[in-house]
């Protein structure tokens, strides 16, 4: 569980963090951080930043709604990102 107490990362470092390696998850992560981020509670930046540390292919299956997430608090921002939910 992310501490949801720590000082929330700074937004150009979290658009750096938000470069994946798939096209797909830029497609989805950028424009939410955009639109979402600064307004977000500390401890829902602190979520989505310890999601970004995830690997890009359990991301990508998690976006994708080829495999449910195991971590509650990750699963409740995947359908917030997506803005959406999963199907």
């Amino acid at each position: 569980m992310p501490d949801l107490n720590a000082e929330p990362m700074k937004l150009p470092r979290v658009k750096w963090a938000c470069r994946r390696g798939m096209l797909e998850l830029d497609v989805l992560f950028q424009p939410f951080v955009e639109q979402h981020y600064e307004s977000m509670s500390a401890a829902d930046k602190n979520v989505f930043v310890k999601l970004l540390e995830c690997e890009d292919p359990e991301l990508f299956a998690w976006f994708m709604g080829h495999e449910v997430c195991p971590n509650p608090a990750f699963a409740e921002m995947i359908i917030r990102v997506r803005g959406r939910p999963a199907a």
